[in-house]
């Protein structure tokens, strides 16, 4: 039996706990290569420890390829080589690559104990085809919530598979152990996988393998900065954050998955509104935050990487936004396109094995669109700073034409939708017998299947139409939208409208004419009977301006229904004050609407006279 077997002479002491990682002066520190969490608990150890010899488990051939992309560091680099197994296998030549990341567990102890002035060892002498060990793990974000001991002992209660390679791998690597100095602390950095293999071989004393003493071709390589998303562990983004506070251990938690995620969407958030004029609103970060949970769970991990918050972000919002999740996780600023190693371009497909895929289809104006028809002027621009802010004369001011003609026309589409939400809510279903009424009812048929009917449904008619539509983009709690105007319509077909938006004159796209974001409106016809909205005292009661804009609406509709669109409902006393004055508000959540049709909607332009109209078509856009 293995118990009545001595250890080796340069062993130290025996032990008598088997569970502890500690055995006579050697120190078993697993890992999960690649993982971030790993990396920072051994930096830790090692400046805790402060051991005389580090031991890793890598290939001792590669030694002198990873101390220099080590000296390369913070910049990441790629070790490629033939695999001369397959070769002699008479297989068609295929290249491994290794990258080498600043937040490997195993890169992180070369360059940690190099700072501790400790011996580096090369412990896997390289003495066959590495064994196929399973190298699926709990996602290493749980040792930031249990600890590292929980997490290793959770994954030794399940022992791994074992065959005659893992052994005779592990017994190499225990040979290499087993001739360092007998009087230096050695701290051993393993492959989880290989932890118990590895402590069974170290019981009894190895023959020296048969190994390689060298390989050939290999080479060191510099990954061009687009590819690093793709052939890195752990997205760049993240392990340039680790590289930032990696000298300041007690900082660590700003290293956290989560904060690391958040601050990735915000960086995202500023370059998607640079390049598309659009926002990320509130209820779109809630989404993303839940959808990229359920994504990562899917995975079996607790927090998500770079595809599943590109995939969240392009089905949260659109194509061009999950292009800047990704830009954004891509980034690593030391990387360069020109470096002393040659730069070369790696897709995925090369370093990994069942790789996912995803396209995005950026919608920015190609080349070719972008190309002006022979004899077309550009669009005009100020001869100097401050031309078109100087033509204001603020006497009066005036809505374009053509936004009249479209939003009145979705304020037609929301008192058509309005009512019939008020249709169904009063929607009666029974039974067929001599009539199929406004239809069947195939989810009342289904759900009753068992009775072998079919059920109509009865829509009963509304009496009354919709007077008055309010549309609130967003509260404005943080007063972001300070303009807060009132005009009135031009003919019959057009409502009187009050409004809060972005001051417009702030952003000038023309000689006077600005450029604004709605934050709320409110439309009511017959026009030219509204007063000024945000001056009127009957009004006081509101505590908000979409409050205000609600109570106007109510006051200033000639018919029985008001339509409120908005991300949540008002509060219910104006069910009170809406039945006194003989009104009911129809609720529709904003979510439910087209977010395409609401962004062509926001945009206002404010002209600052009649006669910008005629030159309005110059500048719009």
């Amino acid at each position: 039996m293995r118990g009545e077997t001595g250890p080796p002479a340069d062993a130290g002491p025996p032990v008598t706990d088997v569970a502890s990682l500690e055995r006579g002066r050697f120190t078993y520190f697993p890992v999960a290569p690649g993982r971030l969490e790993f990396a920072l608990e051994v930096r830790r150890a090692l400046l805790r420890e402060k051991p005389q010899v580090v031991a890793v488990e890598m290939p001792v051939t590669l030694e002198g390829a990873w101390m220099r992309a080590i000296e390369q560091q913070p910049e990441i680099s790629v070790i490629v080589y033939a695999d001369e197994d397959l070769k002699a296998d008479g297989e068609e030549d295929h290249a491994i690559y290794v990258t080498v990341e600043p937040a490997d567990p195993f890169t992180e102890a070369v360059r940690t104990a190099r700072e501790i002035g400790a011996e580096v060892v090369f412990a896997d002498p390289d003495s066959g085809r590495r064994p196929h060990l399973p190298d699926t793990y709990p996602d290493p974000y749980a040792i930031r919530h249990i600890g590292l001991a929980r997490y290793v002992e959770a994954y030794r209660v399940y022992p791994q598979p074992r065959s005659g390679e893992i052994a005779h791998h592990a017994a190499g690597i225990a040979w290499k152990l087993q001739g360092l100095d007998p009087e230096a602390r050695v701290f051993v950095v393993v492959g989880l996988n290989l932890l118990d293999p590895l402590l069974d071989a170290m019981e009894e004393p190895q023959a020296p393998p048969v190994a390689r003493t060298r390989r050939e071709g290999i080479q060191l390589l510099n990954p061009h900065p687009d590819c690093l998303g793709e052939i890195t562990t752990e997205y760049p983004a993240l392990q340039w954050r680790y590289e930032g506070f990696r000298p300041a251990l007690a900082d660590a938690g700003l290293i956290d998955r989560r904060h690391a995620q958040l601050a990735l969407f915000r960086e995202a958030e500023k370059e998607y509104e640079i390049h598309t004029g659009e926002r990320i609103t509130h209820w779109q970060r809630r989404l993303l935050a839940r959808y990229t949970r359920n994504l990562a769970l899917t995975d079996r991990n607790l927090a998500a990487g770079i595809f599943d918050l590109t995939v969240a972000a392009r089905s949260v919002a659109d194509d061009n936004y999950g292009w800047e999740v990704w830009e954004a996780a891509s980034r690593y600023p030391p990387q360069k396109t020109e470096s002393e190693l040659p730069t070369i371009h790696i897709s995925g497909d090369q370093v990994w094995i069942d790789t996912r895929r995803i396209r995005l289809r950026r919608r920015l104006p190609s080349t070719k669109r972008r190309l002006r028809p022979y004899g077309l002027k550009p669009r005009q621009k100020e001869k100097f700073p401050g031309e078109w802010a100087s033509q204001l004369n603020g006497t009066s001011i005036c809505s374009y034409p053509p936004e009249d003609l479209v939003i009145e026309d979705y304020g037609r589409f929301l008192k058509k939708k309005g009512k019939s939400i008020l249709s169904e809510e009063r929607a009666r279903v029974e039974p067929f017998t001599t009539s199929i009424l406004d239809g069947i009812d195939m989810r009342e048929t289904i759900r009753r299947w068992h009775e072998r009917r079919i059920y109509v449904r009865q829509f009963q008619k509304i009496h009354g139409e919709v007077g008055s539509v309010v549309v609130i983009f967003e509260e404005d709690r943080a007063n972001r939208y300070s303009y807060m105007t009132t005009w009135l319509g031009e003919n019959q077909n057009e409502s009187d409208m009050a409004f809060y938006s972005t001051f417009p004159f702030d952003n000038l796209v023309g000689p006077g004419i600005g450029r604004a974001e709605y934050g709320g409106f409110l439309m009511s016809l017959p026009p030219r009977r509204m007063y000024d909205v945000w001056q009127d005292p009957d009004y006081e009661f509101a505590e908000t301006k979409p409050e205000r804009l609600l109570l106007a609406a109510l006051d200033y509709s000639v018919h029985r229904f008001v339509v409120y669109v908005a991300a949540r409902p008002p509060r219910s006393i104006f069910k009170t004050v809406a039945a006194r004055a003989g009104r009911t508000i129809i609720y529709i959540p904003l979510g439910q609407l087209s977010p395409v049709s609401l962004k062509k909607i926001r945009v206002v332009h404010v002209l600052d006279g009649y006669d910008k109209r005629e030159m309005a078509k110059n500048y719009l856009w």
